[in-house]
């Protein structure tokens, strides 16, 4: 339904042995969770890295009306 890119973000990350640093986009999703793998594939088919970083956090409240927007916009 929405995302928010956090441009900007320094990363540092352990890859094949040694740690590494860059700047990175954090993209911020809202969708169904039905949507999840649809949308990993996605990400994974246009990102650059090997292995970029999605992961689902729960949504545990909200503002209904914006709860419902997401779920009438990605049905």
């Amino acid at each position: 339904a929405c995302v928010n890119l956090l441009p900007g973000m320094r990363s540092l990350y352990w890859w094949k042995g040694k740690v590494e640093e860059g700047s990175e986009v954090v993209l911020i999703a809202k969708t169904r969770e039905a949507l999840l793998e649809r949308f990993t594939q996605a990400v994974k088919a246009g990102h650059s890295y090997e292995v970029p970083c999605v992961v689902a956090l729960p949504i545990l409240g909200g503002n209904p009306d914006f709860l419902q927007w997401i779920h009438d916009e990605t049905a």
